[in-house]
């Protein structure tokens, strides 16, 4: 999936919470972040810390990936 915004990841991380049946108070606890710091995760709240998003991210197996792409176009020569 396609990550464009800070809602996108909230929904991700979202679904896969629910997906493992954990409440939001469960799986704070267990990624060791706050409740008030996973809501507004899950809320595309956009001043998250990014530590603490990767953090929850990796706690509840989300696996992100990044995809390089270039500035040139095709035909230029440079």
């Amino acid at each position: 999936m396609k990550i464009s915004s800070a809602i996108d990841i909230g929904r991700i991380i979202k679904q896969k919470r629910k997906d493992d049946g954990l409440t939001l108070e469960e799986a704070a606890a267990v990624c060791n972040v706050s409740y008030a710091f996973l809501s507004a995760l899950e809320n595309g709240k956009e001043t998250v810390r990014l530590n603490k998003v990767l953090q929850v991210a990796k706690c509840l197996g989300v696996e992100l990936e990044a995809n390089i792409r270039t500035w040139a176009t095709s035909g230029d020569e440079s």
